[in-house]
């Protein structure tokens, strides 16, 4: 009696499906290659370079980088070292200002994704109007806003002055008012970025989810937070991840606007690690101060998306 022969399922190899599968790979491999070539010389590589200038005294006008191992790290956590007041006191200006300017960053273009996520005439020249302020570079932003603000010949002072306010605010010059200035010329200038990211976000929330809520009898501030937050927490995750980052390395409108003054008062990380590296040729100090940004940046992050994980749950 002959029996049937029982042939077991395919699971690759040297078959014709396993060289099918080989070749999707292959192909996969080679879109991925040019990314991961740039990826290799333009990150990976520096980031390794970066660690290894770090562990010397290196100054690129010198032939001779002594290794010092991780003295550039310690001096950065030993009072009285050279580079320990400076730098702390450069990241605390650091923080005031993701303080001061995170929050507006996500209140007001969520605000203003909300009035435009109404059917309103006019809407999307209304996007176009809050949107177009991000093509312009920071120079350009910062060049402007600097001569509008100067507290001597500033257009805004002026007209303050015509309107019977005091026209003597010294907007670039002292402070609270350069950290002022800073945070609104930066809110200004990005939340038209934040505003089209946010709005995107409230279209792709299910409009059954707010018929059912109303039947439900709940009003706009449940709705707000019972179906506009959760559904927009995505993309607030990275929203609020961006905007920190950016903020955190806040260069060119410091450096264009205020020079970092009053003194160093608003003379951010990232100026002064510019100023350790370029003007003062400390590359290895300055490489170390990076570094340090970026743990606490990376931990920042991290925490970010735990939290917003947990409020998913």
């Amino acid at each position: 009696m002959a029996y049937p022969r029982i042939v077991a399922p395919h699971r690759g190899g040297s078959g014709p499906r396993g060289a099918a599968a080989g070749r999707k790979t292959l192909t996969a491999y080679l879109f991925l290659a040019p990314f991961l070539v740039i990826f290799g010389i333009f990150v990976l590589f520096p980031a390794v370079y970066g660690l290894w200038i770090s562990l010397h005294v290196w100054n690129p006008l010198l032939d001779d980088h002594p290794f010092v191992g991780l003295q550039n790290f310690f001096d950065l956590f030993t009072p009285g070292s050279i580079t320990f007041s400076d730098f702390w006191q450069s990241m605390g200006a650091t923080g005031i200002f993701v303080v001061a300017s995170v929050p507006l960053l996500l209140a007001v273009p969520l605000g203003i994704a909300l009035l435009l996520n109404r059917r309103i005439r006019g809407g999307t020249v209304f996007r176009g109007i809050f949107f177009a302020p991000y093509v312009l570079g920071v120079a350009v932003v910062s060049v402007l806003w600097r001569y509008l603000l100067d507290p001597q010949l500033g257009v805004v002072n002026a007209v303050l002055g015509l309107l019977g306010l005091p026209s003597d605010t010294p907007w670039t010059v002292d402070v609270p008012w350069a950290w002022i200035s800073l945070v609104g010329i930066t809110v200004w200038w990005t939340l038209g970025l934040n505003t089209v990211i946010l709005l995107a976000g409230l279209k792709g929330i299910n409009p059954d989810l707010y018929e059912a809520a109303s039947l439900d009898g709940a009003g706009a501030w449940r709705k707000f937070t019972n179906v506009t937050l959760p559904g927009l927490r995505p993309v607030m995750t990275f929203v609020v991840t961006v905007t920190l980052l950016s903020s955190a390395n806040m260069f060119g409108q410091s450096y264009l606007i205020t020079q970092g003054g009053p003194g160093t008062q608003t003379r951010t990380a990232i100026m002064y690690i510019a100023d350790q590296g370029l003007a003062q040729n400390q590359m290895g100090a300055a490489t170390a101060m990076s570094y340090v940004l970026f743990a606490i940046l990376a931990v920042v992050s991290v925490i970010n998306f735990r939290l917003q994980r947990d409020n998913t749950k």
